[in-house]
């Protein structure tokens, strides 16, 4: 990470850093600023509906299907979801976003505190809800205003007092330290233009021994360079996806240890469905990424490997 002083913000005068370095940074801010909006506008038209023939297609796809709840219970199941779980969220809840179901790895325990990365309409919130149960607090964070909307709605709607949502990037969580049990993210952090950024994030939230729950989609080889400025398949979760080796290494070096990365071959078929023009299974899969924070309880591992 660059210090401080190189900040575009600072006056060229007094940086510590040369004109052609404060430029570099300035100019990755202005991508990554890019990289978000390109996705957040993708976001809001799933939120509202409005375009079945967008990127996110009504057949399946990660970064948002339709507006048909039928639909979108029948691509939740094919993520791992069962239909006991589907049914303790509000109607609506459910957009069929995702590639997979953190919690099936998450181990959630009365009591304890949760963010979810990249809310959405609060599916998973409100699943972990009634795990953590009344004692308990689900946070979920959207850079998205219509998404927000729609999971505050929803929480409304189901009732929900435990779970609230904050306008945010996954990058820079507005959340206080050391404050988080777990952090689940269903198919979002692939979406950041920073990941490196959202892990060190997430290490600061996370309690001495809290845990990373995640589903998303990795990369087995490189990813050529059309399909990553493709902007339709990195919105749809996959022209961002990192190489499995380089995540494990970011995971790392932001501090965590215990760091799992299990592919799901089985997760292809559905994978397939997302961009059928392009041959996406080649490169892409989804998977579980577990790790945890140094600290807690002894010897503490993942919530599933133990």
């Amino acid at each position: 990470m660059s210090s401080d002083c190189c900040s575009p913000l600072e006056n060229e005068t007094s940086s510590c850093c040369s004109p052609s370095e404060a430029q570099t940074q300035q100019n990755d801010h202005v991508s990554h600023d890019d990289h978000r909006q390109s996705v957040r506008d993708a976001y809001a038209r799933v939120a509202n509906a409005e375009n079945a023939d967008s990127c996110c297609g009504p057949e399946a796809s990660c970064c948002g299907v339709s507006d048909d709840e039928s639909i979108n219970t029948l691509i939740s199941s094919r993520l791992g979801y069962s239909e006991e779980e589907m049914a303790k969220a509000p109607s609506g809840a459910d957009m069929g976003l995702g590639c997979g179901n953190p919690q099936a790895i998450a181990s959630l325990k009365p009591g304890e505190v949760v963010v979810d990365l990249g809310a959405g309409g609060g599916f998973d919130c409100f699943l972990s809800a009634h795990e953590v149960g009344e004692t308990g607090r689900v946070i979920g964070i959207d850079m998205t205003p219509d998404m927000l909307s729609k999971a505050r709605n929803n929480a409304v709607k189901g009732n929900f007092k435990n779970v609230e949502f904050r306008l945010g990037e996954i990058e820079y969580l507005p959340v206080a330290d050391e404050t988080v049990d777990v952090i689940i993210s269903n198919c979002v952090i692939n979406l950041s233009p920073n990941k490196e950024q959202v892990f060190i994030d997430a290490f600061r939230v996370l309690k001495p021994g809290g845990r990373l729950a995640i589903s998303d989609v990795v990369a087995t080889i490189e990813l050529p360079e059309e399909m990553r400025n493709d902007e339709m398949l990195i919105a749809g979760c996959m022209g961002n996806a990192s190489l499995i080796e380089d995540l494990e290494a970011m995971i790392k070096a932001a501090g965590f240890k215990n760091v799992a990365i299990n592919p799901k071959g089985e997760s292809k078929e559905f994978i397939r469905d997302w961009a059928p023009d392009h041959n996406v299974t080649d490169y892409v899969v989804s998977a579980t990424i577990e790790a945890v924070k140094p600290g807690g309880e002894p010897d503490g591992c993942c919530g599933s490997c133990c």
